[in-house]
């Protein structure tokens, strides 16, 4: 059987490269995903050497977005956005707007991209990493404070934004050349906003019953495995389900994490599942990183900086010019820019669903990963000057320091609580 053990190989290498590239990451001092996505670049199709299999990794890869935003709902606080909700939702809905049309001008105009193209990438553009992000706060020790939930707030919306768009993308987007029938897409969009808002319904109200009944049976067994199984089965049915109704996993993935969140048990099964959110998440960056072709800062490095300074320079200025005028004082508004200027999981989500579309060229695909990398490997670098021009904070007198290094993945998802 010639690729009987092609499930092994792409296994044990992009675990073995990921571990590798993430401890040289982090000895540089920067973040572990950007050593994970290096490591898919050295195992992928446009680098000599061993090439793991390009039709198995994404596969594994759709496994660590069903986890990744169940980790997402897991953690996923009402509460929390409820207390920054005045500046979270704006700022962050205006934020998405003003770096997608930035996004849309350089697509449209400098690269010669179409209409859709454009705005697709400049979307892709919008949403920070939410895993970036709450390692930054973690090593500044700002989680817990007013600064942590105004940025982690601000991202909550984005993840929403983000789960509303790859349910509804598939429809809005139509192959170059067909004609759009407008009423038919109206109508198939509402059609699907009816049934996502009766799955979400059901997911609410029945599940919200049935779960933590169903974990409280499975707890009295004693047993640590049949456990985490069930956590396991649940999120992933759950994700199969909507991807069944909707053809989204992240939908049914992430209301399955809300749910069991406001269960009994809740804590427990986010801890039981970590480690294996963790080792597909890093399976998760390393098949975008075999998706990308490192040849695209060579052939195009205007694109690439253009690309790179409306994340950088386009999003941070426009948190800055929110965040003033909800009045929030200056080393918050630093503090939020510099949280916004990257991308990440979602990105290559986005772009991978643009590709899969016939909406975004693989040269655009390719634009957005470099971006993404460059804007991860240097955020550290953004923080250090935000905190030179709107002042390091000081952590609260008598505050208990948090962890700077805990787990490469506990930053998954937001906390639970402020």
């Amino acid at each position: 059987m010639p690729h009987a053990d092609s499930l092994i190989l792409t296994l044990v290498g992009g675990f073995v490269l990921a571990f590798a590239f993430g401890m040289l990451a982090h000895r540089l001092k920067l973040s572990p995903l950007v050593g994970y996505l290096v490591a898919g670049v050295v195992v992928g199709p446009y680098t000599a050497g061993f090439v793991a299999d390009t039709e198995l990794a994404p596969q594994l890869a759709e496994i660590g977005v069903i986890l990744l935003m169940f980790g997402v709902g897991l953690h996923f606080s009402p509460k929390d956005l409820m207390q920054v909700r005045k500046v979270a939702v704006p700022g962050a809905l205006g934020q998405i707007a003003v770096a997608t049309v930035l996004g849309w001008a350089l697509g449209r105009f400098v690269l010669k991209l179409t209409d859709v193209e454009a705005l697709l990438m400049g979307f892709a553009l919008s949403v920070a990493s939410t895993v970036v992000l709450l390692r930054a706060l973690e090593e500044r020790k700002q989680v817990k404070g007013e600064i942590g939930r105004i940025a982690v707030g601000w991202l909550i919306v984005e993840d929403l934004v983000i789960v509303i768009a790859l349910v509804m993308l598939p429809m809005v987007v139509v192959p170059a050349g067909t004609p759009m029938d407008l009423g038919a897409l109206g109508a198939n969009v509402g059609w699907t906003l009816l049934k996502v808002a009766l799955f979400v319904g059901v997911m609410l109200v029945v599940g919200g019953r049935v779960m933590p009944w169903l974990l409280i049976r499975i707890a009295h067994t004693k047993s640590r495995e049949l456990f985490t199984l069930g956590v396991l089965a649940i999120a992933l049915g759950i994700a199969w389900v909507a991807y069944f109704l909707f053809h989204s996993f992240a939908l049914g993935a992430f209301l399955a994490g809300l749910v069991m969140n406001a269960s009994p048990l809740g804590h427990n099964a986010a801890e039981r599942s970590l480690p294996l959110r963790d080792a597909f998440a890093v399976l998760f960056f390393v098949s975008v990183g075999m998706l990308f072709d490192p040849m695209i800062l060579v052939r195009e490095p205007w694109a690439v900086l253009g690309v790179l300074g409306i994340i950088i320079v386009g999003k941070s200025v426009a948190a800055l010019a929110i965040t003033k005028q909800f009045g929030l004082d200056r080393r918050t508004g630093f503090t939020v820019a510099a949280s916004l200027a990257q991308i990440g999981e979602f990105s290559f989500i986005l772009a991978a669903l643009g590709v899969s579309l016939g909406a975004l060229s693989r040269e655009t695909h390719d634009l957005i990963l470099a971006a993404a990398l460059l804007s991860i490997s240097l955020n550290p670098f953004v923080f250090k000057l935000t905190d030179r021009l709107g002042g390091k904070p000081k952590p609260p007198r008598g505050a208990e320091p948090e962890a700077a290094d805990g787990p490469v993945t506990d930053a998954v998802s937001p906390p639970t609580s402020a």
